[in-house]
């Protein structure tokens, strides 16, 4: 008589072919480090931001003001967001807007970091609770986006912005969206 294979023999090596396959799909993309966001290409999500301290905010309108700006979520106590403080400055004096999200921090500790540091943003609002940051899809600070002047997420970089992202993923889309805009 011959002899049957277990079903549960099958079970394991399909498994780990499965393993194997949703290894080699994420190594094989276009950029195996970027963290996809479903919101590439759609509208932002509403802006609901409290008040920061000392500060102009801005609101769902000022993200659809026909310019291309960029939306960066930073707090006091989060480190690389001290490491991308520089180049956010250096950003802003070659006129881009950046509109800061203040994530999950006390006023005072955010108002402190920007009085020690400088102070890059053209707007600033306060997500004390995290809301803004859950709709805008968010894993942690510092996360920048590319909004184009109707509103529409263009790009999304989650980590320090660098001058290495600067120059090989922030300005190729800031300078296409610009010359759409012309």
């Amino acid at each position: 008589m011959a002899k049957r294979i277990s079903p549960l023999m099958i079970i394991p090596p399909v498994i780990f072919a499965g393993f194997v396959a949703l290894a080699a799909v994420g190594m094989f993309r276009e950029d195996p480090e970027a963290l996809p966001s479903a919101l590439v290409g759609q509208s932002a999500p509403p802006v609901q931001l409290t008040a920061f301290p000392g500060r102009e905010g801005f609101d769902d309108a000022a993200l659809r003001d026909g310019k291309v700006k960029l939306v960066n979520f930073w707090a006091s106590w989060c480190a690389p967001c001290r490491v991308e403080h520089p180049n956010l400055e250096a950003l802003a004096e070659e006129g881009i807007a950046i509109f800061g999200v203040n994530y999950k921090d006390k006023p005072e500790n955010g108002r402190k970091f920007l009085d020690d540091l400088g102070d890059p943003y053209a707007a600033i609002g306060s997500d004390a609770q995290g809301r803004m940051a859950l709709n805008w899809g968010v894993y942690g600070v510092p996360e920048t986006y590319v909004i184009d002047g109707e509103g529409t997420i263009l790009m999304r970089f989650a980590g320090p912005v660098t001058q290495r992202v600067i120059e090989t993923r922030l300005r190729p889309v800031l300078e296409e969206a610009a010359a759409k805009a012309d």
